[in-house]
């Protein structure tokens, strides 16, 4: 009777213990957190990697003290693109040795109506394989003083829109930004007509566009890279 009672007992918990929540370790934790990093550009809708409207600081040199922010309007999303397509040939190499999967791309402007600014999210397999190919870029560019423009994202232009004829040719100011898995790369022109200017020599104009589109690409290198709630398994068995 004593065995019996005692096969019941470990019975009942061999129940409760598999009733019980598991707890995945930290080191499960951070990996499943950086799947879910790493999946957004995939599951995440295109609206809500490229919001409607955003906004950024001011270059330095129009801070008055202030709370001024600055605004831009995206004008459409362009269908993914291969790192081959998306990219300029110097950057296509360098891309690839840190496995880039994909570019997403969408073209914006500014809220004057002055600037477009095409900006691509090219996205890796992980923080690190995305952080080479960032100290890549920056070395590929030099200083950043004179990128007239130096190679990245390829602009798209929009039809129907203030972009319907941004093309590379009239790309003036290029960077990037990187943040978990992914760099997001901008290019940026005038949205009219006016012939490109070596617009590195204008302290003012170059720094109205860098800090365009380096606002721009960290608002949205932000959000894709935002750290999920931590993981908690489940109670079910097997978990």
């Amino acid at each position: 009777m004593l065995i019996g009672l005692t096969a019941v007992g470990v019975s009942v918990y061999e129940v409760y213990t598999g009733m019980m929540p598991r707890t995945f370790t930290p080191a499960q934790q951070q990996q499943i957190m950086a799947w879910e990093v790493a999946a957004r550009w995939r599951e995440l809708p295109a609206g809500t990697i490229f919001p409607v409207t955003t906004t950024y600081s001011p270059p330095a040199v129009l801070e008055d003290g202030g709370s001024l922010n600055l605004t831009t309007r995206r004008l459409g999303i362009a269908r993914q693109a291969t790192c081959q397509q998306a990219t300029d040939p110097s950057v296509v190499s360098l891309l690839g040795r840190s496995g880039c999967e994909a570019v997403l791309r969408a073209t914006y402007v500014d809220g004057t109506g002055t600037f477009l600014v095409t900006v691509g999210v090219a996205a890796f397999p992980g923080a690190a394989q995305a952080s080479a190919a960032q100290q890549a870029l920056s070395r590929l560019s030099g200083t950043g003083q004179s990128n007239l423009v130096a190679p990245g994202v390829r602009a798209t232009a929009i039809a129907g829109t203030a972009a319907s004829g941004f093309t590379d040719t009239r790309r003036q100011v290029s960077g990037s930004v990187s943040e978990g898995p992914y760099v997001v790369l901008y290019t940026i022109g005038y949205a009219d007509n006016r012939p490109k200017v070596p617009v590195d020599t204008d302290g003012y104009t170059f720094a109205e566009m860098t800090s365009l589109g380096d606002g721009l690409s960290s608002k949205i290198a932000d959000k894709l890279s935002a750290q999920p709630p931590v993981p908690h398994c489940p109670g079910a068995s097997g978990c």
